[in-house]
């Protein structure tokens, strides 16, 4: 998870505003912090814990002027949720200053923190991001920024996508797996880099292209150039973007999400049919799944639960009590919908299971006859480590359990799960160019340290 977002723009006075409604847009990938850093006479950055419209207004913003800003929302998965780790982060190098804002998570983020310690770094922050940090200010003190980027991916493994400033340079780079998505869009005020394309569309900006896997773009003076930086023989791209942290209006490698989550429904009904008499979303992420559910099996879709629209996302709260108690505010059933009716709920995915049983239990004491439960991905099996708060195998309910188990644990009338053949034809993509690591415990890189690191 986490957002990042990179503004060129000619007009000091926007530039900041226009990192503004990128984050806003992007508020769905992080929610416990946001930041903005914007190069001008001199560097402003501002930061905090919360929402992006709780942390800015008018007056903050107007008073950032420059021509480059660097922003994020974050999801913390390496390093607390504390101030001291929201981003961007700011350096001083001997060239100048750098703000750096990262997606992703480092599986030998605690070796190379280890080995900067005993250079003599000190670490205001337990996250991975001040790691690069340091790493890429030690490699500007004799290369220039695209060498400087060079020897960092030398050193960093796992997922990271960056957008940086350097004094007058604007930055985005992606791994040479393509974790995590970026996309480079054009609009009348300049350039913007972002991790989403519903970002460019909340500024009027239009698409580029993508940031290849292994590839950085550089802007500077209103110009752009991109230049290859890793080899790479396929991508990783995380399937869970399309399955649910990506807004349904995005488009990511040139896939559109929206008709991901339709054929993930239609393939869903064609695998898993129920006899039933309304099908419901889990809202807001199961909803596109159900309306291609739906579709596929005819049968009529009638919302079973309404959302709190001022309640969050609530797999992304930290703390497991957090997210249980977040449920009961986040959303409530419609009686007369559901009233002696066999209902048939979507959702994206079980992670734990908690969360799930509470919405079954819910439709059914609102009066249902029946609660059938179709899953938009597989049983997620394996941790990630590549930036979802997914971290031991023991939280997770399909690491231990069978289907018929998590159905009776979820107090569900029959449990399906969308196959790992059909989620591969839903997205459209090979199944070699996708990171499935948590659903079939196969990782695109080592992750023995990190797997050392969370078992202690």
């Amino acid at each position: 998870m986490c957002g990042v977002v990179g503004v060129y723009c000619e007009n000091e006075d926007l530039t900041s505003k226009i990192a503004f409604f990128s984050l806003y847009s992007l508020q769905h990938r992080g929610q416990e912090s946001a930041g903005i850093s914007v190069f001008g006479d001199y560097i402003h950055i501002h930061k905090g814990m919360g929402l992006v419209n709780e942390i800015f207004d008018s007056r903050k913003l107007d008073g950032m002027k420059g021509k480059i800003a660097v922003g994020h929302v974050r999801y913390s998965t390496t390093g607390e949720s504390r101030v001291e780790n929201a981003q961007p982060l700011l350096v001083k190098t001997r060239q100048g200053a750098m703000a750096i804002a990262h997606n992703g998570n480092l599986v030998n983020y605690g070796s190379l923190r280890r080995a900067l310690e005993r250079e003599g770094s000190v670490f205001v922050s337990d996250s991975d991001t001040e790691v690069i940090a340091k790493l890429m200010a030690k490699e500007m003190i004799s290369n220039d920024p695209v060498n400087a980027i060079v020897n960092l991916s030398g050193q960093i493994k796992g997922s990271y996508t960056l957008v940086f400033a350097f004094n007058d340079l604007l930055v985005g780079f992606r791994d040479s797996h393509g974790f995590k998505p970026l996309i480079l869009g054009e609009g009348d005020f300049g350039y913007i880099i972002a991790s989403e394309s519903c970002a460019l569309d909340a500024v009027g900006a239009e698409i580029v292209r993508d940031v290849k896997p292994g590839e950085a773009v550089i802007v500077k003076d209103g110009g752009i150039e991109f230049i290859k930086i890793e080899e790479f023989d396929r991508s990783s791209l995380c399937v869970f973007e399309y399955i649910y942290f990506a807004r349904p209006d995005s488009v990511i490698d040139g896939v559109s999400v929206y008709d991901v989550r339709q054929r993930i429904g239609r393939i869903l009904a064609r695998e898993s049919p129920v006899e039933a008499d309304i099908v419901s979303p889990v809202p807001d992420s199961g909803t596109t799944s159900a309306i291609g559910f739906s579709k596929e099996s005819g049968m009529e879709y009638l919302e079973a639960l309404i959302k709190n629209r001022y309640v969050g996302r609530t797999f992304i709260l930290p703390g497991q009590s957090v997210r249980e108690l977040s449920v009961k505010i986040k959303m409530n059933a419609i009686s007369k919908n559901v009233e002696g009716k066999r209902v048939v709920l979507i959702d994206d995915s079980i992670v734990r299971g908690t969360t799930s049983r509470k919405i079954v239990d819910m439709v059914r004491n609102a009066g249902a006859k029946e609660v059938h439960f179709r899953v938009g991905s597989p049983p997620i099996i394996s941790p990630c480590y590549f930036g979802i708060d997914m971290s031991t195998r023991d939280e997770l309910i399909a690491s231990s359990k069978t289907v018929e188990e998590i159905r009776k644990e979820i107090n569900a009338d029959s449990l399906a799960y969308l196959s790992l053949d059909g989620l591969i034809e839903a997205v459209g993509k090979k199944k070699e160019d996708l990171c499935l690591a948590c659903l079939t415990a196969r990782y695109p890189v080592d992750v023995s340290e990190a797997m050392q690191c969370r078992s202690c």
